[in-house]
């Protein structure tokens, strides 16, 4: 979830019944880019079949999409708070329904990879404008507030249902359906922006940071990029290593030329704050444990037991129940007693979860799989509100949009970040051997959980010093 603007800019009063309409149609573009983040994963064998891709070919099928939204999130905000925020929306749907075209029309895993990668620059034009769109048409604190609890929910609903939909799309139509059902819904949600969503722009729009983007979306793409290919090149390759060096060099210059920069991309002063930190790396592990989850399913189900993409699909029902129940009650838990009840529920969740299945084989019950995704889904659910508060929590109103949106950031290089580990981990390995070849993944997921208890150590103490050091008083 992305705010990015500082403060709502003035416009025109909308009718109760338009301002939820804009919510709607806001929702309904966060779902697309949700829903497109996992929905690919159940098809993954089916399209490795059908384009002849081997396991690190997929693995870029669906972090090509994560990466590229991951690097482009925070300057999207900036040029739509620029150049208008219905515009630069209405811009990234035409460009995401084109791109899904072209991936359900790929003849080739090099086309589809790179159709994948223009979807998610339409995507970085969706989610953080979206938000930004909302909280604009929301004057008022509470009703702003309902609206974002909404918010939350969708989006943790489209990133857990993603396996199920793909499952009974695949079982239907094929894996090409994955992408051809984005195109209706494109359209609707290009009619309904230009019939009842309002123009607007930032007070002052933040200046481009094109140094701070160059480097940002180089330290992502080579840190997630070596993780995918060093099966295959070999950890300690001489490309490898020097893919090692590129990443930490742009990691360190990165930092130093946005604290030299009056209007950073992303502030590194920011991080001076415990709890701020505590969220970016809470919602890089969510991600990470949800997207490996994904992806290991997919393998385990389809591979080595042998399950249809429509089964495997199903069984993470019980994690797409779980986040779309725990999303909203978080919201209320946050509202009154702060982040830190929600995330200890979230890292307790998560961490049992994958506990579960810590000892899996070719034989696991499948009351113990089910049990283990409603666990984890009930976790996802549970995190993401809090992290977003904890994020904001403590700072000056004038930096909660781009806290937001680094959290966003965060959580898209967290859903890269999974996939790249659980493919590292499957890659090559034969059949038989997956559930075996999977348990450290397990492992790594139950390890995210006890990063998210760590984070509500965090955020509870950093509450006590703001409480310590500010005044109370309504927000700006």
């Amino acid at each position: 979830m992305t705010l990015t603007t500082r403060n709502p800019q003035p416009g025109p009063v909308l009718s109760a019944r338009r301002r939820w309409t804009v919510l709607a149609v806001c929702c309904l573009s966060m779902f697309l880019v949700g829903l497109d983040t996992t929905i690919v994963n159940v098809g993954l064998p089916e399209i490795g079949r059908a384009l002849d891709i081997g396991t690190l070919g997929l693995e870029w099928t669906v972090d090509a999409y994560t990466l590229v939204l991951a690097g482009l999130l925070i300057s999207a905000g900036a040029l739509a708070d620029r150049f208008g925020r219905r515009r630069v929306f209405r811009t990234g749907l035409v460009v995401f329904g084109a791109a899904s075209l072209a991936c359900a029309l790929a003849p080739s895993a090099g086309v589809l990879v790179a159709a994948r990668a223009v979807q998610g620059v339409g995507a970085s034009m969706l989610s953080p404008v979206a938000l930004a769109i909302v909280v604009n048409a929301m004057p008022d604190a509470k009703e702003r507030a309902r609206a974002i609890g909404v918010w939350a929910s969708v989006f943790g609903l489209s990133m857990a249902a993603g396996p199920v939909a793909g499952g009974a799309l695949i079982a239907a139509f094929g894996w090409r359906s994955l992408f051809w059902i984005n195109a209706p819904v494109v359209v609707a949600a290009l009619v309904l922006t230009a019939v009842f969503v309002p123009e607007s722009r930032a007070p002052r729009a933040q200046r481009l940071d094109l140094p701070g983007q160059a480097l940002l979306t180089l330290v992502i793409a080579v840190s997630v990029g070596v993780l995918i290919e060093g099966p295959r090149i070999g950890w300690t390759s001489p490309p490898a290593l020097g893919a090692y060096a590129v990443a930490g060099a742009a990691a360190v210059w990165f930092v130093r030329v946005e604290s030299r920069r009056p209007e950073p991309l992303m502030d590194p002063r920011l991080y001076r704050s415990p709890a701020f930190t505590g969220a970016v790396l809470g919602a890089v592990a969510v991600f990470v444990a949800l997207n490996m989850t994904l992806l290991l399913n997919t393998f385990y189900l389809q591979h080595t037991r042998g399950w249809t993409p429509l089964a495997a699909g199903l069984a993470t029902l019980p994690m797409a129940l779980g986040a779309t129940v725990c999303a909203p009650l978080s919201g209320r838990l946050v509202g009154r007693g702060g982040p830190r009840p929600p995330l200890l529920l979230a890292g307790g969740f998560l961490t049992a979860g994958g506990l579960c299945l810590v000892g899996l084989d070719r034989d696991t019950g499948v009351a113990l799989l089910l049990l283990a995704y409603a666990l984890i889904g009930t976790g996802f659910g549970f995190a993401n509100a809090p992290l977003t508060n904890t994020a904001v929590s403590g700072l000056p109103p004038a930096r909660a949009g781009v806290a937001g949106a680094i959290t966003s950031t965060a959580r898209q290089f967290g859903a890269a970040l999974g996939i790249a580990l659980a493919g590292g981990l499957v890659a090559g390995v034969a059949p038989q051997g997956l559930a075996e070849a999977s348990r450290p993944g397990w492992v790594l997921v139950a390890g995210c959980g006890l990063v998210l208890l760590g984070v509500a150590r965090l955020s509870r103490r950093d509450t006590r010093r703001e409480n310590r050091v500010r005044p109370q008083g309504p927000p700006r």
